[in-house]
């Protein structure tokens, strides 16, 4: 990172590059979402964002918008360009060929075919480059996308309907429906974010859910894919977790005998205590170039995420209703004694959906 100060204009601009990152939420999968604005004497004359995966960069888009104007223009990036080819070329030739003078990018990309090697092409080419602007902002923006690639495995959301007493069903399991239609639709949304929405055996013998985006605006989005751990392959005949063109990926335990009549995709991982191995689960999801998972599922697969340690948030709906002490809890296996063991949250974002509380959570970290 630069000491550059950066001026108002600078983070005006930043902010702006930001927004347009986001628009790529739903579809650059496994690819960081990334903004870009051209300005040239305080004036935008170009802008662009990262649409799909495949696709042209922002870097791209960008300069195609401004035409020759980009020349001499101070090109505002949420994150480093990209010096190699992948399934396109190397934006940081494309910006030093269009005669770009200045980089101000919110940080460095991770990612290790770049990792640096863009600011220092546009640097052997003569352009200035100041990075850092924003970049708290330009983190939060592609948690998901840095958690693959700094730590190997997913960032991980577990998404909860709950009573106002903290409870997800009646003792019999009963759960349709605790949170309202808003907040149902509102949860699609967050499920087109993610690369892979996973649930376990039982909530598969429970319920039978689909697993699927169904959003009703329309909004274009890259499916992702549905998970399921299952140590015995007990649920692998079950009817709507396999409908549809959407690939269904089974974990199971290494001794598990996968049916010879049913094809599978299938990933064999170790059992510990009776539990399939979580990390291993996550990581392996890691090298599949899954970002984001959401975990809809009981209170015991739930809990056991929570209290491995590899839960990133809690997404969680609060309905205006009491279910009473028998109904089901939020979370089992939390084995929590005393007050210095309860495990801390940071609520990160609150909101009205229709009746209903939606309240975003992170674990502390010590």
């Amino acid at each position: 990172m630069t000491s550059t100060t950066f001026t108002s204009f600078d983070h005006r601009m930043m902010a702006r590059a930001l927004q347009l990152a986001e628009r790529g939420r739903y579809t650059t999968k496994p690819n960081p979402m990334v903004g870009c604005v051209l300005v040239k004497d305080e004036t935008i004359v170009g802008e662009g964002w990262h649409q799909r995966a495949g696709g042209p960069h922002a870097e791209i888009e960008a300069l195609k918008a401004a035409g020759d104007a980009a020349r001499s223009a101070t090109a505002y990036l949420t994150l480093e360009p990209c010096a190699h080819t992948g399934r396109t070329g190397p934006c940081a030739d494309a910006l030093v060929e269009a005669g770009v003078t200045k980089v101000v990018a919110a940080m460095r990309d991770p990612f290790p075919q770049v990792a640096g090697a863009g600011f220092e092409k546009l640097r052997a080419s003569g352009i200035e480059v100041a990075d850092g602007l924003m970049e708290a902002q330009a983190r939060v923006l592609n948690r998901a996308f840095f958690s693959r690639i700094e730590r190997g495995r997913p960032w991980l959301r577990v998404k909860l309907g709950v009573s106002l007493d903290g409870r997800t069903a009646l003792a019999n399991g009963d759960s349709k429906w605790i949170t309202s239609a808003e907040s149902r639709e509102d949860v699609h949304h967050w499920r087109a974010r993610c690369g892979a929405l996973l649930t376990g055996a039982g909530t598969v013998l429970a319920d039978d859910p689909h697993l699927t985006v169904r959003l009703q605006d329309k909004t274009d989005f890259i499916p992702p894919i549905r998970v399921v751990l299952d140590p015995g392959l007990a649920t692998v005949a079950r009817g709507n977790v396999r409908q549809g063109d959407v690939p269904t990926l089974y974990f199971h335990a290494p001794d598990a005998k996968p049916p010879r009549d049913i094809p599978l995709q299938r990933h064999p991982v170790p059992v510990t205590r009776g539990m399939l191995d979580l990390k291993e689960v996550l990581e392996e999801l890691g090298r599949r170039e899954i970002n984001e998972v959401q975990v809809e599922t009981g209170a015991t697969l739930a809990g056991a995420f929570l209290h491995a340690g590899l839960v990133d948030e809690l997404l969680i709906y609060v309905a205006p209703v009491l279910l009473g002490d028998k109904a089901r809890p939020m979370f089992d296996g939390l084995d929590i004694n005393t007050m210095t063991d309860a495990l801390k949250l940071k609520l990160v974002d609150a909101r009205q959906i229709g009746p209903d509380s939606r309240l975003l959570f992170q674990p502390e970290v010590a």
